[in-house]
């Protein structure tokens, strides 16, 4: 797939520490204010949180605020990654966060930044964040890291800001761009994790070296969490289907391309796509984060939607109607379509959709609803049969991943490979947590949390690539 360059050095290291991170990377070069807004012209970098805003401007935003103002700057690093089936800014930051502070740091400096703040949920994540920062040497710009609520909407910029400042990690509802008024209420720099560690790898590199891969409109890498369940870096441009295959797994009956504001791709045209914006545009989706989640053919996809959109409505702020009594609105409608409530129901799922778009106080209404109305196009016949009382005769595998017990539509018990540790050769490397994040979770002594992890169909490579990996040869697979 090309040169990775944010994950290089990972292969065989836990975390690796400054003395190890710079002897892969080498340190990353000082750039005045106007070489970080040209670097970042040159190479198209835009944020790779999901809105895709150009960095360059982003950079010249805050720096004209803040000159006009009089005032100081900040920078933000936004580390929260609300939604279970995104992965690689918490593989960033656990495996590499060198990385990204190198990037943040070298915007901080050229802004003339007081300070740069990684926003983070993850209690592992916190704890490598914050030890990656004591090896920083002496005389940079100060660096912090700070815990928030783990949510969907801590990501949003308003949210973490405020978070952040000490208040609610909540989206304000107010149309004050962070580059104005952020951190402080200064003039702030706010941008994705990834986002940062590709500055970081575009300054070492130069223009020319990071457009060695990827596409002339579109260069570099990026980063990609597969089926909430392993994280994979790929040259901008690179095929779908061969990033699929990678990792042994298909279109099945189609590919949701973005997390779950996102856009469901028809097996069809997932065989055809390109992962990158002006190819995925012509499809009427975006990479957004970088989620991509395939359906299998055996779960049945109107309960995976339903149990989304329930979550999604769980998720809400609860700060105005739309958020507040539209979502579980239509969660209920999308339920009764499932369990067969007739043309009615889904004229309701219609109705309850149109009632939230563009209403409310910031954009976790019109994703889900976006979601939602996506879903209905690419399984039209699904839903009808459902509405009908017909159904499709397949049970709900949970392949869409989401916390435990999102509510509503039972789960189909496990049928599958399942991970075992032998705790007698089990040394504690984690390497199998990296490999598999959604998978092996590891407790508080720094072992995997359980002897028996059961594994869903579509991560079975990457449980067989685990075992491989083990240095103790303390895992297996079962079928």
């Amino acid at each position: 797939m090309g040169n990775a360059r944010l994950l290089a050095g990972l292969d065989g290291l836990r975390r690796p520490d400054r003395v190890a991170h710079l002897a892969v990377h080498g340190e990353c070069p000082r750039l005045r204010l106007d070489e970080v807004i040209a670097l970042a012209e040159n190479i198209s970098l835009r944020g790779r949180g999901g809105a895709g805003f150009p960095f360059a401007r982003k950079v010249a935003s805050v720096a004209e605020a803040a000159d006009r103002r009089g005032l100081p700057t900040a920078v933000i690093v936004n580390g929260s990654e609300g939604e279970p089936s995104c992965l690689k800014d918490k593989a960033l930051l656990r495996n590499a966060p060198h990385l990204v502070i190198d990037g943040a740091v070298l915007a901080a400096e050229a802004l003339g930044a007081q300070e740069v703040v990684l926003g983070v949920t993850h209690p592992g994540v916190y704890s490598t964040v914050r030890d990656a920062i004591a090896e920083l040497p002496p005389g940079r710009v100060p660096v912090r890291v700070q815990r928030l609520a783990e949510r969907f909407v801590t990501g949003e910029s308003s949210s973490m800001t405020r978070g952040l400042n000490g208040g609610p990690t909540l989206p304000s509802g107010q149309k004050i761009r962070t580059s104005e008024v952020g951190l402080h209420g200064l003039p702030t720099l706010f941008s994705n994790t990834e986002t940062y560690a590709q500055l970081a790898v575009a300054a070492r590199l130069g223009a020319l070296g990071y457009r060695e891969v990827g596409t002339p409109r579109e260069p570099g890498t990026v980063l990609l969490s597969i089926a909430g369940a392993c994280v994979m870096e790929a040259p901008a441009g690179a095929p779908l289907i061969d990033v699929l295959r990678l990792v042994g797994l298909d279109v099945g009956q189609g590919v949701l391309i973005g997390g779950y504001h996102g856009k469901w791709l028809s097996p069809a045209t997932a065989l055809y796509a390109e992962l990158s914006r002006e190819n995925l545009e012509r499809h009427g989706a975006t990479l957004g984060a970088g989620a991509i989640l395939p359906l299998p053919p055996a779960t049945c996809p109107v309960g995976e939607v339903v149990r989304v959109a329930r979550w999604m409505a769980d998720e809400s702020a609860g700060q105005c109607g739309p958020c507040l009594f539209g979502l579980p609105s239509l969660a209920d409608a999308l339920e009764a379509v499932w369990r067969g409530g007739g043309s009615a129901a889904l004229d309701a799922v219609q109705a309850r959709m149109a009632a939230v778009r563009k209403r409310g106080a910031c954009s976790h209404p019109d994703g889900t609803a976006g979601f939602v109305a996506s879903a209905l196009d690419a399984f039209p016949g699904e839903f009808a049969d459902h509405a009908l009382g017909v159904g499709c005769g397949r049970s709900v595998l949970g392949t869409l991943p989401l916390p435990p017990e999102p509510g509503g539509i039972p789960i189909a018990e496990h049928e599958g490979p399942r991970l075992h540790v032998d705790w007698t050769l089990c040394q504690g490397h984690g390497l199998c947590a990296d490999i598999l994040p959604g998978v092996v979770e590891m407790g508080p002594d720094g072992f995997p949390a359980s002897a028996t992890m059961a594994v869903p169909p579509e991560a079975r490579a990457m449980a067989i690539r685990a075992v491989r990996r083990c240095p103790a040869l303390a895992m297996r697979v079962t079928e």
